[in-house]
């Protein structure tokens, strides 16, 4: 069984590093990593790229060594993640009125709902990545989590719409291509790292999944199972490091490790006695920096990053404790000292650190299940979520027509009909697998041009 699952690669390109991990699903449903490389990224900026040639040059090198942690691996077609300054989001509201309003709502009537969306006004140079449906109303009945086999006059949703730089997301395309790959779809960053770290329970509960990268925070909002808000925040474990070379006056290499050896998000937590020396250069007198200067830096870079989650839970009306689950910390700038309670004395709740071992196969390699590799990991559970659709919809279509559909779910949930109204319904909770489908797929198809195929 384990060996008839496709080898499924996630490219994760970031600011600070590109990495590309190869994965298959064993027999439970965890990923058994089966190769992992990583290289230094140098092209690109605030996670879009801006050098062609050197973004090639790093995917090739953690190609490389992904194929040296296993020489068996074959790789030719890669999920890829997308961020940057360019992503941004926006809700709209979507209504049809039926012509036939005596039968049942049926799938196409749905596909012209969303597909009416993209219609939408959006400034010039950009286009709109994805439409996620959220809530569906059907005449006087609200938060319907799918309208299919009701009936009614007006059916009509809330939609969650992502758009991006069409430029952007064709220099990834391009990099991922000339670097000798087939880019087999993009998923979202922020999408990516929150379907890695997140469980049934926290979509339930709702959270807010921060995923702190080198150039951006990416950022995703669930509440009661729906995708509410993403967003990305222009700043990112590079500008903390660029704030501690300026403040302190050291090199950006010197910065970094400072950040990583002795940085914390709490300058209150921070020892005033301690002090870090670092070598003077070409024959200068040693530095002495204080600890508690460090901290004081990399606090009021935080402390803003956070400002901006505030602000966009209170742009969805989720900043007044409504997010049980509180806010998931990740990326590679989550491992900070004190940044959880940063974190929950700037928003107000209660926050923790996701890791991405939730779906990792017992015995990986201990590196993996850090916080910067969400992404990744979210990657391939994008592209087995695809597979595992389309296995099941050939699987569907291979069956005798006697037969009937399989129930696929149980539902949980009754909601009661009212008198005269042909509305009768179950209702059932949305899961991660349902997260997992709406996110869209062909995404890439939409950033294609002409003579792109001829690339490599």
């Amino acid at each position: 069984m384990n060996s008839e699952q496709p080898i499924i690669v996630g490219l994760d390109i970031g600011t600070t590093k590109i990495a590309a991990i190869a994965g298959r699903k064993n027999e439970y449903g965890k990923l058994e990593i089966l190769g992992f490389g990583r290289a230094n990224s140098n092209g690109v900026q605030h996670g879009m790229v801006l050098n062609i040639d050197q973004t090639i040059k790093a995917i090739q090198t953690a190609l490389e060594n992904c194929y040296a942690s296993n020489p068996n691996l074959e790789i030719s077609e890669v999920y890829v993640g997308i961020a940057g300054h360019h992503i941004k989001s926006l809700q709209t509201r979507g209504d049809i009125v039926r012509q036939n309003t005596d039968e049942e709502i049926m799938q196409g009537e749905v596909e012209q709902l969303v597909k009416d969306q993209y219609k939408t006004y959006i400034p010039a140079g950009d286009q709109i990545i994805d439409v996620i449906p959220q809530e569906f109303t059907v005449d006087n009945f609200q938060n319907i989590p799918n309208p299919i086999g009701y009936s009614g006059v007006k059916v009509g949703a809330n939609f969650h719409i992502i758009t991006g730089d069409k430029n952007a997301i064709r220099n990834i395309n391009r990099s991922v291509e000339k670097s000798g790959l087939r880019v087999k779809d993009l998923v979202l960053q922020p999408l990516a790292s929150a379907a890695a770290v997140m469980c049934e329970q926290d979509l339930e509960a709702g959270v807010a999944i921060v995923d702190i990268g080198g150039g951006t925070t990416d950022m995703a909002v669930f509440y009661e199972g729906i995708l509410k808000h993403t967003a990305v925040i222009p700043f990112g474990g590079e500008n903390i490091t660029n704030d501690i070379k300026t403040g302190l006056g050291v090199l950006k290499t010197q910065a970094e490790q400072m950040k990583v050896q002795f940085g914390s998000a709490l300058a209150d937590e921070a020892r005033s006695n301690a002090f870090i020396t670092i070598p003077g250069l070409r024959g200068m007198a040693p530095k002495e920096i204080s600890v508690k200067n460090l901290a004081n830096i990399i606090q009021a870079r935080m402390s803003e990053i956070m400002d901006f989650v505030t602000y966009h839970l209170k742009q969805v009306g989720l900043d007044n404790k409504m997010l049980n689950g509180g806010v998931v910390l990740t990326g590679g700038g989550s491992q900070l000292k004190h940044l959880i309670q940063l974190t929950e004395y700037v928003t107000g709740l209660n926050a923790r650190i996701g890791f991405p071992n939730e779906h990792l196969a017992a015995g990986h390699i201990d590196e993996l299940a850090k916080p910067m590799y969400s992404t990744c990991i979210g990657l391939i559970l994008k592209g087995y979520n695809v597979y595992e659709n389309k296995v099941s919809r050939e699987r569907y279509k291979a069956m005798p027509l006697k037969e009937e559909k399989p129930a696929l779910e149980k539902p949980e949930v009754q909601v009661a009909a009212e008198e005269g109204i042909g509305i009768v319904k179950t209702r059932k909770r949305k899961n991660l697998k349902d997260f997992m489908d709406s996110i869209k797929g062909g995404l890439i198809e939409l950033f294609k041009e002409e003579g792109d195929e001829q690339l490599n």
